[in-house]
């Protein structure tokens, strides 16, 4: 998480669209619960770290897309939320299972889902700790597009992005603000 972190403030210093992508069985499966049950006291800097790099990639000052193959969960779905597009394979698979075990997302996630798919809809999938297929995330408009070639959709979701310039930044910019 602080390799991508730094990685996210570098670049933020010459801003170019940017792609974050998994590989296809994963986009990210987010943190090991097990192992977030046994932090303790470091929890809270463990929580820390999630949120600089999730307000890193949310206040990214170019347009940020999520490419997305296989499972999206937990922290990940995080991340992915972070990003100001989501483009997901047919295959990918959403969710935030730490609820299952009496663990909530402590990276923004509370706050950013109920933005995209509304409150009652988020507060089902926390309370559920449901996994929702790509084409659910589509229609409840947790994702922007759904396509078999992932990386091609989000370079042509940035070109569209990048052909908005200023406006695109600069709103970015007021909605953060």
């Amino acid at each position: 998480m602080s390799a991508l972190t730094l990685a996210i403030e570098l670049l933020a210093e010459h801003p170019k669209p940017l792609i974050i992508t998994g590989n296809h069985k994963f986009f990210s499966a987010g943190a090991d619960l097990n192992e977030i049950v046994a932090l303790g006291s470091d929890a809270l800097e463990f929580a820390r770290m999630g949120q600089r790099l999730m307000r890193g990639v949310d206040e990214f000052p170019a347009p940020v897309c999520a490419a997305i193959y296989g499972y999206c969960m937990g922290g990940g779905l995080d991340l992915a939320l972070a990003c100001d597009f989501r483009v997901a394979h047919p295959h990918a698979i959403f969710g935030h299972r730490g609820a299952a075990l009496g663990l909530i997302t402590g990276w923004g996630g509370t706050q950013r889902l109920p933005r995209l798919v509304g409150r009652a809809r988020a507060l089902e999938m926390f309370v559920a700790a449901e996994k929702l297929t790509a084409a659910r995330a589509k229609q409840i408009g947790m994702v922007n597009q759904v396509a078999e070639d992932v990386f091609g959709a989000a370079e042509k979701t940035l070109e569209v992005a990048a052909a908005m310039g200023e406006k695109l930044v600069s709103c970015k910019a007021w909605m953060n603000s």
